[in-house]
């Protein structure tokens, strides 16, 4: 993309003036090196979110963005429904809820290196993952919609996860709102037999070793030092979540003609927030929330049962859980008043700062783990909310690397077996059902993880604490 294109306003910050059908000024947060690699259809879509109606401050853009459908992933759009404010499938996107969460082992590497490959295999063989992969849960229709109606509390009450865990989750393990009654029977179907599992394309498990600190004072109070072991678990609400988005972007299209929205691109199909059909939607999207937070809580109990057998004694605690594709109902300070935005984060993470209520009071001092996945085999980070993230883009960071190439473009140039070697080499283990799959999720079809944070770092988005390197991939 050619920076010229924007006003910069300083190294990492680059702005798109409002013009024609734009309501809001478009806002891209990247150094220039990732503006300069980024697809040009990120500038478009993010210009074309900032036409929408009731869009409030700006439309944003996140490190990591590319293109997306409708929204750029890492767009971040917040909408005012008493302005007339829209609310969009494609700005949350079709894995509704997909997200991270990471739990403490209390374990170090010297632990680990000497069971590594059985801990491997057996991680592989109790947790499900690839294409249209299915475990041992088989919900009826009375358990499918008490999970969609309990989150991640629906899973801790059938004995799949720890009561501890709640306080961790975002919307403490329940999203409140969700109706079930809104979600069709062929998403529910499709759920049926795929709680507890990875799926595919960029999930994963992951056992991590912490390689580096930023932050001690940030780092003591997550109970992170180098050389801890953790877990990472990425991934969403499944076949559920992509049915429900397909389906609503089907009505979104009629719904945006009845409203008389003029769309620039037929991919952003909204419909008005307190429309019959908005209100729908978020009654299904929660659902959604609620069953990519029972899915994650389950895989994590199957983590621990997996480490409990290498390490009796082991005690995985929850260090944070958090989704970066929803549509939330939050409060954000503008032009001095509080008000009640519908944030739109697609491949975006929540970032709270310091002080927010809704974080646990051991967290609320240092503000919101924020945790930020990189490609397969490159490492991760944990990062932390600051207080300045609030004004910069209601309380956003990136997600993750970010794509480079597409999958197809990455097929023609990686094997996965030359992958899974090559790793091996650097003492990583890598076990996916799919070698194909592999080779899609190559690390250098991704951005650079690290050049990723740091923009986000010297935006103000969220700050460094820790810095995590890979020894066990299960990949979907």
């Amino acid at each position: 993309m050619d920076p010229a294109r924007f006003t910069r306003v300083d190294a990492t910050t680059w702005r798109v003036e409002p013009s024609g059908p734009m309501r809001v000024p478009a806002i891209i947060y990247a150094d220039e090196q990732l503006i300069r690699d980024m697809d040009e259809k990120v500038c478009e879509q993010a210009v074309n979110v900032a036409t929408l109606p009731g869009i409030v401050q700006a439309s944003y853009a996140m490190p990591d963005a590319h293109w997306g459908y409708g929204f750029p992933i890492g767009g971040v759009a917040a909408f005012d429904a008493d302005a007339g404010g829209v609310v969009s499938a494609g700005g949350v996107g079709f894995d509704i809820s997909c997200g991270v969460r990471t739990m403490l082992t209390g374990l170090t590497v010297s632990h680990i290196t000497p069971v590594q490959k059985a801990l491997a295999e057996s991680l592989f063989r109790q947790i499900p993952a690839g294409v249209g992969s299915t475990g041992a849960i088989t919900l009826d229709t009375d358990e499918m919609n008490a999970m969609l109606s309990g989150g991640a509390r629906w899973a801790v009450e059938r004995g799949w996860g720890e009561t501890r865990d709640l306080e961790r989750i975002e919307e403490s393990g329940c999203m409140q709102g969700a109706r079930p009654d809104y979600v069709s029977d062929r998403a529910k179907e499709r759920q049926r037999r795929e709680m507890g599992t990875l799926g595919s394309g960029n999930h994963y498990l992951e056992v991590q070793a912490v390689a580096e600190i930023f932050d001690a004072t940030v780092a003591r109070v997550f109970g992170l030092a180098e050389n801890d072991v953790v877990v990472t678990i990425h991934c969403g609400s499944r076949g559920l979540g992509h049915q429900i988005g397909s389906e609503f972007l089907r009505e979104m299209v009629a719904a945006a003609k009845d409203a008389r929205i003029e769309l620039p691109d037929r991919e952003l199909a909204c419909a008005p927030i307190n429309s019959e059909v908005g209100q729908r939607y978020l009654g299904a999207m929660r659902a959604a929330i609620n069953c990519a937070l029972a899915n994650r809580e389950i895989l994590g109990h199957y983590a621990r049962r997996v480490f409990a057998h290498f390490f009796p004694d082991c005690d995985l605690k929850l260090l944070f859980d958090v989704s970066h594709n929803t549509c939330k109902v939050e409060p954000h300070v503008i032009d001095g008043k509080q008000r009640y935005l519908f944030v739109h984060r697609k491949g975006a993470t929540r970032a709270f700062g310091p002080g927010h209520p809704s974080l646990p009071a051991e967290l609320r001092d240092v503000g919101q783990p924020v945790l930020i996945g990189g490609s397969m085999g490159t490492g991760s980070y944990v990062l932390v909310g600051t207080a300045s993230s609030e004004e910069k883009a209601f309380s956003s960071a990136c997600h993750g690397a970010g794509r480079a190439l597409s999958r197809h473009a990455a097929l023609k140039q990686w094997s996965g077996r030359k992958i899974v070697d090559d790793l091996a080499g650097q003492g990583i283990i890598i076990r996916s059902p799919s070698l194909r799959g592999v080779a899609e999720e190559a690390p250098g079809a991704y951005k650079d993880v690290g050049a990723v944070v740091a923009a986000a770092e010297h935006a103000g988005l969220a700050r460094r604490v820790a810095r995590l390197r890979p020894l066990i991939c299960i990949k979907g």
